[in-house]
């Protein structure tokens, strides 16, 4: 098997892999453990819902799998280490969820800076116009952020343990390179989009967040593990921070007798961030497009594509063009696309070629493949022509 779809995909996207590969589209399994793990033993790539956990045990029972590919936002259950210790890639369209997450943040970050929203009696609000804006990792949603929030006239902090204070790209996305513990004392809102990795855990905690600044408001779209829970509830309950958003809970973390329970100025929601229609349609053909490079190995690939607007969630979609044809496949050496209309070309053909073509891209060697594909055919005997008859 290529390809186990473990979810519901959008009909389009399902057809364009099924002309390439032997697809099996089960989403009941995600709710069948045994079924599923006996389904990826046997596939080279899958696509799996977040809420599924991909642990170590079921990749160890999956020798043949070299991709897995993530629609939904998060990396959060998927074992990174035991998935590269297996040579196999974790495919998510981060960057097609990066409109949806920066329109998202701007609304979260004028709801807590107009408190109130929630019913609670509270102070005067502020404005984006006035604020310094802190933002706590460069993901792709930051470039679109940083663009919104100029445009409020805001002033934009930022801190990113691996990106360089020298880099180009603060500069570049108009961001003052600070640390972590000077963004943390001067921004009124600070946005957090690190990505989760263990060595991040409880990054904002009893070091950095008693030094925040008073009154300061946190929004945040990494995972909760980021926070020390016992400092983070501490600011909150103390006044330091104003209020805070979580988008990416852990399980449990407002379960009584956890430091978070009750605390009244934590907001929270459940990967709302990145969830659009468009970003749902532009996440999908993302990782469509880069499990079918895997399948096929071959060098990575665009695709145009065009949002309608009006397509449903798991209703039809925009197409994408097809993939440019490939050397191998002009020659019929390899498997050739299905949406092809032209038909692999015999040596003798070929050898007609000049040496100046060998290394022009596929649209001038097709070109030049079809102009001595017709002149072959010239010079070929009458009763060797397609539909010729002799001594006509």
């Amino acid at each position: 098997m290529d390809l186990l779809i473990v979810e519901p995909i959008e009909t389009e996207v399902l057809q364009w892999l099924q002309a390439r590969y032997h697809v099996l589209h089960a989403p009941e399994l995600a709710a069948q453990p045994q079924a599923l793990r006996e389904n990826l033993a046997i596939a080279r790539a899958a696509i799996l819902p977040t809420a599924l956990r991909v642990d170590a045990g079921m990749i160890d029972a999956a020798p043949m799998l070299r991709a897995i590919g993530r629609i939904e936002p998060g990396f959060d259950n998927v074992d990174l280490e035991a998935c590269a210790q297996a040579s196999i890639e974790v495919v998510r369209g981060s960057a097609a969820t990066a409109p949806a997450e920066a329109e998202f943040m701007i609304g979260a970050l004028i709801a807590l800076m107009r408190p109130g929203f929630d019913g609670a009696e509270v102070g005067v609000g502020r404005e984006l116009a006035s604020a310094t804006v802190g933002l706590i990792g460069l993901a792709p949603a930051a470039r679109s952020l940083s663009a919104m929030l100029s445009g409020f006239g805001s002033r934009l902090v930022g801190y990113d343990p691996s990106v360089h204070a020298s880099d180009l790209l603060w500069g570049r996305w108009r961001i003052e390179a600070i640390s972590l513990r000077e963004l943390l004392e001067t921004a009124d809102a600070v946005c957090l989009q690190l990505p989760y990795y263990s060595r991040y855990q409880g990054l904002l905690g009893e070091r950095y967040l008693p030094m925040c600044k008073p009154g300061q408001v946190v929004l945040a779209t990494s995972h909760s593990a980021l926070f020390d829970e016992t400092a983070l509830a501490e600011a909150l309950k103390s006044g330091r921070l104003a209020s805070a958003w979580l988008d990416s809970v852990e399980p449990g973390l407002f379960d009584p007798g956890r430091p978070l329970h009750g605390v009244p100025n934590l907001h929270a929601s459940s990967r709302l961030a990145g969830y659009t229609q468009e970003s749902r349609v532009r996440s999908v053909w993302t990782v469509a497009q880069r499990l079918h490079e895997i399948l096929h190995e071959t060098p990575g690939a665009t695709y145009p594509f065009e949002s309608t607007g009006s397509s449903p969630l798991h209703g039809p979609v925009s197409q994408p063009a097809p993939l440019g044809m490939l050397d191998d496949e002009l020659r019929g050496g390899g498997a050739s696309y299905r949406d092809s209309s032209h038909a692999p070309l015999s040596d003798a053909v070929l050898d007609t070629l000049p040496a100046e073509l060998e290394d022009a891209d596929a649209e001038a060697l097709l070109r030049a493949l079809e102009e001595a594909s017709a002149e072959g055919e010239a010079d070929q005997p009458a009763a060797t022509k397609p539909g010729g008859r002799a001594g006509a």
